[in-house]
């Protein structure tokens, strides 16, 4: 089972977002027949079935071996990962592109979260195991202080750029980003 299932098709956006499957999918983290699912939601298990199908055709779940009940051939399923990401590719630029590029603007900062999913579900996608580091903290900082701190950020950043940029080598992305979090007080 992968960690994450980038999601890139609408057909694929389509038979997630619907909460019985979503608690379907819940569900088939570990192995299960449609029966047994049936059994513990109290349903039916034909209505389970086709709603287990449809996650199987859009490929968010597999059907990883059969075993004989009364002569008859019942599925077992499980779900293809961990995680599912919905690309923002699926609803796609809304209102032309963005206009504000510049670091201090939010259209920048969804802009940078958006290609960092796309990059890291890309990455999961190849199923081996990737060198990577993930940071992240929180800083109280009172309105006069600010605009110093984030200089200084902006300024650590790009030496640490400059200091290990260059040279031969993997080429990896690096992203900072810094934003309130909370209400403003």
């Amino acid at each position: 089972m992968r960690d994450v299932l980038y999601l890139e098709r609408i057909e694929q956006a389509e038979a997630l977002l619907k909460p019985r499957r979503v608690d379907l999918l819940r569900r088939m983290a570990e192995e299960r027949s449609c029966t047994e699912l049936a059994a513990e939601l109290g349903e039916t298990p034909q209505r389970v079935y086709y709603h287990v199908k449809k996650l199987e055709a859009a490929g968010l779940v597999e059907r990883v071996r059969e075993r004989r009940v009364r002569g008859i051939a019942e599925g077992i399923y499980r779900a293809r990962a961990r995680a599912y990401w919905l690309s923002p590719r699926l609803v796609g630029e809304l209102g032309g592109p963005r206009s504000a590029r510049d670091a201090f603007s939010l259209g920048f900062l969804l802009d940078l979260a958006e290609q960092l999913a796309g990059d890291v579900a890309e990455l999961a996608q190849r199923g081996t195991e990737t060198p990577s580091l993930g940071l992240a903290g929180e800083v109280m900082l009172a309105p006069d202080r600010r605009d110093a701190f984030l200089r200084d950020l902006q300024s650590t950043f790009e030496a640490l750029l400059e200091r290990h940029g260059g040279g031969e080598g993997e080429p990896f992305a690096l992203a900072l980003a810094c934003y309130p979090k909370g209400d403003p007080q």
